[in-house]
């Protein structure tokens, strides 16, 4: 047996051991543990930050992408957000062992659901060290182990990260196997844990389009996964102006690497040429690069858009593309329906929001977009678990099954069916 597999089995079978003593373990402990870990992140920043710097000069020396080192870079805000992640899913109830739809039945059995925990988790992701916290927290709650396997160009921040919850375990007695690091950077090891089927329950990843392709080929175990986000915006007949401009350049600009980011915006042509050259000039502000359809362009020049010159003809391969940078399509419509069309044919089941004052327009987009967040006069932005009041996400699942948007603490729980009597005999 080579050294990975033995590896990965060690983490497998470790995991699965924590898991079954975390179900010992008292909503009260869970919650103080995730508190105290909450302290220790604030009182050892510094090292937090050492580590990350090491992880931030290996990807400006490989030439990574402004994305790419946002995604990486851990902040005094991103501190201030883990501990406050940490603290919220502390105060939210502990969804395991709660008994749900308990009705008696004519033979006088009384049926119900509790929730449970799912049992070994195992999360692959990639430049986000802050995902170590937030799945750690989650899974910790909700009674599942966790193997954390990051990448490779973030190993020093999740090792000073993992550390802390490492010795928070061990000073509060909860197993110190219910979060784990694989801290071997080998992508080989990632193909020896997809095989554990016998070990692991649930595979989540979070990354690349690539990365999750590649898991979800060679997993043997259920994988929860979102492959885009391509998300939309739609600005109908009915917008408010100031609405649809605040709402477009939040979406898009307030943080550009990020799953929830605006990538498609959608315009309604009765309302195109009072809104258009507007967010045109204020994205070409922002530096953000605009790729148009015909009619788009058209209605541009018209108004004799000064800016023109600097705007691109879009193609098919830019309606299905998530850009994770300065880059945004956009495309003028006819009507909603063609709006939705688009969204169907392009999109990614992520988040798609309507900008309208118009309240059956509103609900009409509520009930035909198929994606795992719908929203009404919001930015995609608060497609996120946080925002969502989950107090922290393991991620967002374009998933029908098993759990769909941002996966929190319900996301993590499966159900038994219970059964209760006073002594009741079938006959």
């Amino acid at each position: 047996m080579n050294k990975l597999r033995e590896l990965a089995l060690k983490l497998g079978k470790n995991s699965r051991n924590a898991s079954s003593q975390l179900h010992s373990i008292k909503t009260v402990q869970k919650n103080d543990v995730l508190r105290r870990i909450s302290d220790c992140i604030e009182k050892n920043k510094i090292n937090i930050f050492q580590g990350n710097l090491l992880d931030l000069k290996v990807a400006k020396k490989a030439n990574k992408d402004s994305a790419f080192l946002d995604r990486l870079e851990i902040t005094n805000k991103s501190i201030h957000d883990m501990c406050n992640g940490l603290e919220q899913v502390a105060s939210l109830p502990d969804p395991i062992g709660t008994i749900s739809n308990l009705m008696e039945q004519p033979s006088g059995i009384k049926v119900g659901n509790m929730n449970v925990p799912i049992g070994v988790i195992l999360m692959i992701y990639e430049s986000r060290p802050n995902v170590t916290v937030d799945a750690a927290a989650l899974t910790l709650k909700t009674g599942n182990s966790i193997i954390l396997r990051g990448g490779s160009e973030s190993i020093n921040s999740n090792v000073a990260l993992h550390t802390i919850f490492y010795d928070t375990l061990k000073k509060y007695n909860v197993p110190v196997n219910s979060v784990q690091l694989a801290k071997e950077t080998n992508r080989d090891l990632v193909k020896e844990l997809l095989l554990l089927d016998k070990y692991i329950d649930i595979v989540i990843p979070r990354g690349g389009k690539s990365l999750i392709e590649r898991i979800s080929k060679d997993s043997k175990i259920q994988v929860i996964k979102h492959l885009d986000g391509i998300c939309h915006v739609y600005i109908d007949e009915f917008a408010d102006k100031k609405r649809a401009v605040d709402i477009t350049m939040n979406s898009k600009t307030q943080r550009l690497g990020t799953c929830n980011t605006l990538e498609t915006l959608l315009v309604n042509r009765k309302i195109a040429e009072k809104t258009l050259p507007l967010i045109c000039k204020l994205l070409l502000e922002k530096n953000v690069e605009i790729r148009v359809c015909k009619l788009t362009k058209q209605i541009l020049s018209e108004k004799k858009f000064p800016a023109l010159r600097k705007i691109k003809t879009a193609t098919n391969k830019d309606w299905a593309t998530e850009y994770l940078d300065a880059i945004l399509s956009i495309k003028t419509v006819a009507c909603m329906d063609e709006a939705i069309s688009h969204i169907s044919t392009y999109g990614s089941s992520h988040t798609e929001s309507i900008v309208t004052e118009n309240h059956e327009n509103a609900m009409n987009f509520l009930r035909r977009v198929d994606s795992s967040s719908v929203m009404v006069n919001t930015s995609t932005r608060f497609a996120d678990g946080f925002q969502y009041g989950l107090g922290a996400e393991i991620g967002i699942s374009t998933n029908k099954l098993h759990a769909r948007g941002p996966v929190g603490l319900e996301g993590l729980t499966t159900k038994k069916w219970i059964v209760m009597s006073d002594g009741q005999v079938r006959y």
